[in-house]
Parts: structure tokens; C-alpha cells; sequence
């Protein structure tokens, strides 16, 4: 017994001699542990100079915001508007105006469908602040709308933006206003644009830089939400319209804008008076442009940026009972 006892001693003393002897060896040895504490070291080091870096862009004054291109280096846009004499037509010019008025670099076209100017229109463009050229040229009889005939069976204020390209090519005509057209080699765009719709002023910022044609959507047009261009990768391959589709170019009015040098370029590019219903406007953008070269705006056309509204016809039953019993309306103040 006790001679077990003594191997049994001396095999537990020899094992913890060996545990002793390897461990001594081990400490000579590089550590497994030293890649992760370094690996954690750097973290630590690189949050400590974000930090740094944070406060120091606190302790730096904020940068100066970028300046938009000064009013004078912006090309300008040439707002063509036809109009004619009607209840409610300073209301809307008025409106019109005002929009107008918040856009830098702008030179109003007023086109009346007048034989001379009104004194109407005359004042109301010279109270308006604006940039303007006044025009007036009557519209022929034959094409005139006739008695309780719906406004779509004749294209109207054809003549009347006729006669504003022929003064922006040099032709002359103008009644009031700036009476010389740009000089050649002037970078702007012509924007048609009817006094009864609604525009916003963004509208403007994304036709500024038109170098051909460009194309947005317009709404509450042709019996749909909106009427417009389909884009697909940046390009036009399509449109989106109720009626005719198969048309050169199915646009409202409101949804395009002609690079000034192009309009130039082509002298011969105007308004057809005999265009079939829906195709005026394919009538001047033909022989400007092809389909397939339309610039898209107002983020590839999925914005409505001008809408086709139209004020409500007042109704004058009173104003005419008054006039019967000689009791109407003072007709020197101007409505």
C-alpha cells in the first residue's frame, strides 16, 4: 500500500514538473492574442480621429452656398401670350403677370387680337414691371369663332403668335414695349403660353436651358389628369393622350418650348391657320424637330408643372336688369 502511495506521488510530481517546464517554454513564445488587441487598438485610434475631425468641422465657419448664375448670364425666355377682349381678360393678364414677374431674365410678348392696341392692355403693361413687347394684329373673319360655335372647331390665336415670331425674326410690328427683336446670335427660348392657364414658376427653371425642343407634362388637359410625353432612358417614345394619338406631335401648347436659334434657323416655321383639329401645335414643331429628339423635362415629364385651366364665363344677369333700368355699372371703371 504504502508503495503505491509513493508511485502514485511521484507520478503527479513528474506531470506537474512537465506542466511546469511547458509553461515556462510557452512564455518565450509570441502570444495568439496580439492581432485582435491591435486590431481593437486601431478602431479605438480612428474613432478618436473622427471625433477630432467632427469637432473640428463644429469649431469652422458654415461654407458660403453656392451662388446662382447672375440675371444677366441666364438666357432668356420669350413668354408669347395671344389675348382678346372679354369680361374677364385683365383678371387673368393680371394673374398671368404677377407669375411672370418671378422669373429672372423674362421679355413678355402680348400679342392682341385687336386691330391697334387697347388702352386696357397698354396700361396694364406698363404698370406690370415686366420686360415687354406689345403686339396686335386681328384675327381674319373667316376664321373667327361664330355665334354659340365650341372653341375647339377653330384653332385660335394663330395669327396672333404668328406675328410675335415675325418679330422675333426681325419683321417688325410692335406697338409698345421693346420695338427691336434680339440680335442674332442670342441665346433664349419661346415659350407659348395662353393667359387663362396656370404656371408655376418652376416651370420656367426647367425650359431655361432648352437646346432644341422641350417637352413636360400639362394637366387637367384633353379629358385626362394630364396629357404628356412617355420617357424611357432619358428619351421620348411616346405620349400619353386620349385623343388622336397617332398625331406628329400630340403636346398642348403649355408642353413645349423652342430654342431661340432654332426658330431662327428656320424662318418658315409658323403656325398652320388650316391645321385640322389637335394638330396647330404639330403644325410649327414639324419642321422643327423630330419626335425622337424631344428633350424631357420636369424630371423625365413625371411632373406637372402648368396645369390647362380656364376661367368660369361670369355671368351678367344682374349687371344686364340694372342696364335695363339705367342703373348699370359705372362703365369708366375698368374690370
Amino acid at each position: 500500500m504504502k508503495l503505491k502511495l509513493k508511485n502514485v506521488f511521484l507520478a503527479y510530481f513528474l506531470v506537474s514538473i512537465a506542466g511546469l517546464l511547458y509553461a515556462l517554454v510557452q512564455l518565450g513564445q509570441p502570444c495568439d492574442c496580439l492581432p485582435p488587441l491591435r486590431a481593437a487598438a486601431e478602431q479605438l485610434r480612428q474613432k478618436d480621429l473622427r471625433i477630432s475631425q467632427l469637432q473640428a468641422d463644429l469649431r469652422r465657419p458654415p461654407p458660403v452656398p453656392a451662388q446662382p448664375p447672375e440675371p444677366e448670364a441666364l438666357p432668356t425666355i420669350y413668354v408669347i401670350t395671344p389675348t382678346y377682349a372679354r369680361l374677364v381678360q385683365k383678371a387673368e393678364l393680371v394673374r398671368l403677370s404677377q407669375t411672370l414677374s418671378l422669373v429672372p431674365r423674362l421679355h413678355w410678348l402680348l400679342v392682341e387680337d385687336a386691330e391697334s392696341p387697347t388702352p386696357l392692355v397698354s396700361g396694364l403693361l406698363a404698370a406690370s414691371g415686366l420686360l415687354f413687347t406689345h403686339l396686335a394684329v386681328l384675327t381674319p373673319k373667316a376664321q373667327r369663332l361664330r355665334e354659340g360655335e365650341p372653341g375647339w372647331v377653330r384653332p385660335r390665336g394663330v395669327e396672333q403668335r404668328n406675328k410675335a415670331l415675325d418679330w422675333l425674326q426681325g419683321k417688325g410690328g410692335a406697338v409698345g414695349g421693346e420695338k427691336d427683336p434680339p440680335p442674332p446670335g442670342t441665346q433664349g427660348v419661346v415659350y407659348f403660353a395662353d393667359d387663362d392657364n396656370t404656371y408655376s414658376r418652376e416651370l420656367f427653371k426647367e425650359m431655361r436651358w432648352t437646346r432644341g425642343v422641350s417637352v413636360w407634362p400639362v394637366g387637367l388637359v384633353g379629358g385626362l389628369r394630364f396629357e404628356g410625353p412617355q420617357v424611357q432612358d432619358g428619351r421620348v417614345v411616346g405620349f400619353h393622350t386620349a385623343w388622336e394619338p397617332n398625331r406628329p406631335f400630340p403636346l398642348d401648347m403649355a408642353g413645349f418650348a423652342v430654342a431661340l436659334p432654332l426658330l431662327l434657323a428656320k424662318p418658315n416655321a409658323q403656325f398652320d391657320a388650316t391645321a385640322p383639329r389637335g394638330h396647330l401645335e404639330s403644325s410649327l414643331l414639324s419642321h422643327l424637330v423630330d419626335p425622337k429628339d424631344l428633350e424631357p423635362r420636369a424630371a423625365n415629364c413625371t411632373q406637372v408643372l402648368v396645369w390647362h385651366t380656364r376661367t368660369e364665363k361670369p355671368k351678367m344677369k344682374q349687371e344686364e336688369q340694372l342696364q335695363r333700368q339705367g342703373q348699370g355699372s359705372d362703365p369708366a371703371i375698368e374690370v
